[in-house]
């Protein structure tokens, strides 16, 4: 038998293994990406840091899954200086996979905080000064969180006309049409949530109640000399080219 300790918890094995192996063996989590007991273990994602007393009496890391049980070692899981070599892991780790939410949640489970996750946006503004300068509907705004800028939307003011979706450089804005509503979304935020009206033309949904509402009143002040109707783009472009083609004089 092989008598060690984790977190002043005596641990005794029958077999020599690792101190990974023995620490799962007896409940105690030890934090890990790239382990598996199929294959040699590599301590490439360095998660698994642990500390020991090394010869000298100074406290130093080493990776868990390498590490060997031995008689008398002991181990601990939680403490400073572990806390901070996995700091520097998932920071590495964030470099070559910025976007992995497995990365963060394990982090997270570790009690480390690696700020907020990058979003695909710039801080360009454009969304919001097309929203503000060309719309008018000021739906979106810089808002601070946590020391860093972030767009948000403002509640109640999307008119769903998508324009931030089209203009964002970055594609970070998204624009979804399904089952007869359009959602316009940035990271996990709804900016607008809309029903879509039908084209009296084609019968396609293509503009929601609020966009079409809203052009009326800032059309308002001009007259209006022609029928009004509901067309998509597609349709009032083809009945205006009829138009104009069917009120040509005809040539002798």
């Amino acid at each position: 038998m092989i008598t060690f300790t984790i977190n002043d918890q005596r641990i005794s094995v029958e077999q020599p293994m690792s101190v990974l192996e023995a620490a799962r063996a007896n409940g105690v989590e030890i934090p890990t990406l790239c382990y598996h007991p199929a294959v040699k273990p590599s301590g490439s994602c360095r998660l698994c840091t642990v500390e020991i007393t090394g010869h000298s009496g100074k406290p130093t890391t080493l990776l868990s899954c390498i590490l060997k049980v031995r008689e008398g070692l002991v181990v601990k899981t939680e403490s400073e200086l572990v806390q901070k070599a996995r700091l520097a892991a998932f920071k590495n780790l964030l470099q070559m996979a910025p976007q992995s939410k497995k990365i963060r949640q394990i982090a997270e489970n570790c009690d480390i905080f690696l700020g907020p996750p990058p979003d695909g946006c710039i801080r360009c503004r454009l969304c919001i000064r097309v929203c503000k300068e060309i719309v008018g509907a000021e739906a979106l705004k810089m808002e601070k969180r946590d020391g860093i800028n972030f767009v948000v939307p403002i509640e109640g003011r999307c008119i769903g006309c998508g324009t931030c979706a089209n203009i964002c450089p970055t594609d970070t804005i998204l624009l979804g049409d399904r089952d007869n509503m359009r959602t316009i979304s940035i990271r996990d935020e709804i900016i607008g949530q809309h029903p879509l009206e039908v084209c009296e033309g084609c019968g396609k949904r293509f503009a929601t109640p609020k966009f079409l509402a809203y052009i009326e009143r800032r059309t308002e002040p001009h007259p209006h000399v022609k029928e009004e109707h509901r067309y998509c783009p597609t349709c009032a472009k083809l009945f205006s080219d009829r138009i104009r083609t069917f009120s040509r004089p005809a040539k002798r």
